[in-house]
């Protein structure tokens, strides 16, 4: 009887003990290096902007995921790397479209599979009447880490930026 009671004793102590071995198990996990995943992701950004320049659509449009989306504005999603592969070649086939951006801010998650960017682009594009257009706008690209460990953007989304003298006005009042 003594022993079955040692043993009842015994049995939550146990229990905790390898709780607290689960969880400093889980803890154990090396710490995501910031510096180095923000340096990488900028890195990539750099040579996907150098590669929208060539105006090679394939090329191009590997820097998006399989499964990303694209939200431009105005305009129905564009999901998948087929649709984001026919979409950046049209806007290639026009010898009038250019596209510019400035990535201004790298966040990484603390899991270190996930970050987004912020910045601005400026891209120039006939409208459907054919005048020229230069659009300045605020962008966001969430960046996934791929199983290869590369980052690829899984979503790409813009909206227009406030006009320059109304920037200016806001930022004034601050």
């Amino acid at each position: 009887m003594a022993i079955r009671h040692f043993c009842m004793g015994l049995a939550p102590l146990l229990a905790v003990a390898l709780l607290g071995c689960t969880q400093q198990a889980k803890s154990a996990q090396p710490a995501v290096n910031v510096a180095e995943v923000e340096s990488a992701i900028r890195a990539t950004d750099a040579q996907w902007l150098a590669t929208v320049k060539t105006r090679d659509a394939e090329k191009s449009a590997s820097f998006w995921s399989d499964d990303a989306t694209i939200f431009a504005p105005n305009a129905a999603p564009i999901i998948g790397k087929q649709a984001i592969r026919a979409y950046v070649a049209g806007a290639f086939a026009s010898p009038d479209f250019s596209i510019d951006w400035k990535t201004d801010k790298v966040v990484v998650a603390a899991s270190g599979d996930l970050a987004y960017g912020t910045g601005t682009d400026v891209m120039t594009f006939k409208t459907p009447d054919n005048k020229l257009h230069t659009e300045h706008t605020n962008g966001v690209v969430v960046w996934r880490k791929q199983a290869d460990g590369s980052w690829k953007a899984a979503i790409d989304i813009w909206n227009a930026a406030a006009p320059p003298d109304a920037a200016k006005a806001a930022a004034s009042k601050k």
